[in-house]
């Protein structure tokens, strides 16, 4: 299903449930960080140290490569629910956002303000959402890197360069960079981070109220102690990702090992690794 987002300016944002969709095919800090061209040549320009987030994407105009796409996911660590890709393009869009930032570094309402100045003001944006069998059936890397593809193609207007969250994205068509931290360096990957987490939480609220006793809502499918604990009473429900150690051990012998006891929102939780089998 291709449909307009919420929030939607001018026909620009594009949000793609790939449930519909068959067959899913160095920590950079402030340092600077010479670009290069789709051969491999550096580029002659490099962000100041204090260019802030805008740096990157200035530099690459500089260069010739514009306008720029940021591509960041949202539900990678988590144990339940889906996992939502988001691709943005600012540059073009009308004026400038203030505020970006990493997405998990923001309250819930501040990220609910942002995503909805980026679906109206930004150039392009979308949003891919990979459901939990694909994740199971294909693998979570290999639907992560699928995903942040078809998120780009997905853009009303082709980005000239890529700028992605923590690795390389491969197969496509124009030059890109992978950035350790990207969500907190580059002003269109936050922006991208925004809209995945956004889109996801919203859909992660949703799903609470089909499967209330989870606490969906709370945590977004992260592995917390609640969380384990009501897989110990309930057992997985079919949104949870049997591929997971914790849900496969249920699954296995009736038992589900309570580790990382969180909240939800807390700084990292899209970072969590240790529910994954």
């Amino acid at each position: 299903m291709v449909g307009a987002g919420e929030g939607d300016a001018e026909g620009l944002g594009v949000i793609v449930d790939m449930s519909e969709k068959a067959g899913i095919g160095s920590s950079l800090g402030f340092r600077r960080r010479t670009l290069r061209s789709m051969k491999g040549r550096p580029l002659r320009f490099t962000p100041r140290r204090d260019a802030g987030l805008h740096g990157y994407e200035r530099a690459l105009q500089h260069a010739g490569f514009s306008p720029v796409a940021g591509v960041d996911e949202a539900g990678r660590g988590a144990c339940a629910g889906p996992m939502v890709i988001g691709a943005v393009i600012l540059q073009g869009g009308r004026g400038r956002i203030e505020g970006l930032s990493d997405s998990k570094l923001l309250t819930p309402a501040r990220r609910e303000e942002l995503y909805a100045e980026i679906t109206e003001r930004a150039y392009a944006w979308s949003a891919v959402v990979v459901p939990c069998y694909d994740i199971d059936r294909i693998g979570l890397h290999r639907c992560n890197i699928t995903g942040m593809r078809r998120a780009l193609a997905a853009l009303d207007k082709r980005p000239a360069y890529v700028l992605s969250d923590g690795f390389p994205v491969p197969g496509l068509e124009v030059p890109s960079l992978a950035m350790i931290k990207g969500d907190q360096v580059a002003a269109c990957v936050a922006a991208a981070s925004i809209i995945a987490k956004v889109t996801r939480d919203r859909i992660m609220v949703d799903l609470h109220d089909r499967y209330p006793a989870y606490g969906f809502d709370v945590h977004k499918g992260y592995v917390t102690k609640a969380h384990g604990a009501a897989l110990v009473e309930h057992g997985p429900c079919p949104e949870h990702r049997f591929s997971y150690v914790n849900v496969r051990a249920l699954r296995n012998n009736g038992a589900v090992a309570l580790v990382e006891e969180t909240d939800g929102e807390v700084s990292g939780e899209g970072r969590t690794e240790g529910a994954r089998a």
